[in-house]
Formats: structure tokens, sequence, C-alpha cells
């Protein structure tokens, strides 16, 4: 993961040698979920908030499983059909049994992908990404902005490449207000 979100191997490539290790079964993604539920960074809901406020739709697009990002979705009040993230797949019996590899966020450039798709479905003029690692900066373009966010992680690349980087989304959210 830490070599594809610094851009050295392909997405997909981090992603299959990363899941053949783990063979997590559907019961162990669950309790996973359950036991270490997802965290927001803080300010983060705040700031989804007043995008919804100034009715602006929010998706959330991620290399991450679905199965855990709905999770996020949920918290953060985004319809689960403005979520695109690689979906597990699993043996009726529950076992591992690979990742949807059609899924335009199972590659790099697929984030990309969604956004290109994203702004043909709603006729979008103007999309901006928000992100921390190689596969969010190189979505711009097609995003016609992109921000750079070190709040959990500082991945150099995406720093020195980002036109706005900013450390936490408070600082996103005192920039929305003058707006």
């Amino acid at each position: 993961t830490r070599k594809a979100m610094g851009g050295s191997v392909t997405f997909k490539t981090a992603l299959t040698e990363r899941l053949s290790i783990i063979k997590c079964s559907r019961e162990q993604v669950n309790k996973l979920i359950t036991d270490h539920p997802p965290q927001l960074t803080p300010g983060i809901k705040e700031l989804v908030e007043r995008l919804h406020q100034r009715n602006v739709q929010v998706f959330l697009i991620s290399g991450g499983f679905r199965c855990i990002v709905e999770h996020v979705a949920t918290q953060l009040g985004i319809p689960l059909d403005h979520v695109y993230a690689n979906r597990l797949k699993f043996y009726f019996n529950g076992e591992y049994a690979g990742f949807d590899e059609t899924q335009p966020t199972a590659e790099s450039g697929g984030k990309g992908k969604v956004i290109s798709l994203l702004k043909e479905k709603y006729g979008f003029k103007k999309v901006v990404m928000i992100g921390d690692g190689a596969t969010d900066l190189e979505a711009c373009p097609p995003a016609n902005a992109f921000i750079g966010f070190g709040g959990n992680v500082v991945r150099q690349q995406v720093k020195e490449k980002s036109s706005w980087y900013v450390t936490s989304f408070g600082e996103l959210l005192k920039e929305l207000e003058k707006i």
C-alpha cells in the first residue's frame, strides 16, 4: 500500500499482493469492522455537513474496500450510491475469493475514471478532489482542482505536487466560509 500511495508500483499490483497475503474471510472482515470501526479524521464531518448545506454533492472515491468505506459514508451522511471503492469477493462458504478487478478503483488511474464518469453522469462542470495519496493526485485532471491533504499522513510527492496542501479539514472549512 505504501508503495502504491507513494507511486512506485501500480495500485492493482499492490492490492493483489496485499490481499494474497491476507486472504481474509467474510467473517474476519465483519469482525474487523465491528472491533475496529473506521475513525473519522477531525473536521471531516463538519466539512461534509457544510458542503451539503450548500447543496454540494460529496462522493467518496477510495482504493479501500466498499464494506469499510460504506461505514464512513454513513457516518458522514453521504449516500451509498456516492461511494466508489473496491469490492471484496467471497465464496458461498465465506472464504476469500479475490477482489472485483472490474471496479475502476482497482487500478491506477481509476479515481480519474470515476471523476470522468461523475462529470458525464451528473453534468458537473467543476470537480475538486481532496486526497492524501498518489492515486488521488493523478485524478487531476480530470478533476478541475486537487487539494492535497496531510492530516493523517504526509506523503512528500503529494505535498510537492499539490497547488494547495492542507493538514487539517479546519483549514478548508475556514476557506469555505470566505466564499
